[in-house]
C-alpha cells in the first residue's frame, strides 16, 4: 500500500482519470474531494462491500433458480434437451403435444 501525506488543498491523481483532493481536516476526519469520470464508480468502503454483498446474493440467487428449473426439466424427462435433441424432434414433439386430446385447453 502507497502511504501519501498530504495537507489541505492537496491532491492525489490516480491514472488520467481519479483526483483526489484533501478538502478539510476536522478532528480524526478528512473530507476528501474526488474527481473521476463518469464511468468510473466512487462508494464509501461500506457501501461497496454491501454492493458486493448484494451481487453475491443476486447471482446466488439466479444459479439456484437455473439448478431449479434444471432439476424440474429431468423430472419431466427433458434431460439435456438443448445439446442431445435437433429441431426437428423438438418440432415433432410439440405438435404431438398440441393434439394430445386429453389435454385441457386453457
Amino acid at each position: 500500500m502507497l502511504v501519501l501525506t498530504r495537507k489541505i488543498g492537496e491532491a492525489i491523481s490516480i491514472g488520467d482519470d481519479i483526483k483526489i483532493v484533501v478538502m478539510q481536516v476536522k478532528g480524526k476526519q478528512v473530507r476528501l474531494g474526488i474527481k473521476a469520470g463518469p464511468n468510473t464508480m466512487v462508494h464509501r468502503e461500506e457501501v461497496y462491500q454491501r454492493i458486493q454483498d448484494e451481487n453475491q446474493s443476486a447471482s446466488q440467487s439466479s444459479t439456484d433458480d437455473l439448478l431449479a428449473g434444471s432439476r424440474a426439466a429431468e423430472s419431466a424427462g427433458l434431460t439435456g434437451l438443448g445439446s442431445q435433441l435437433s429441431k426437428p424432434i423438438l418440432k415433432k414433439r410439440i405438435r404431438a403435444s398440441s393434439h394430445d386430446p386429453d389435454e385441457n385447453e386453457e
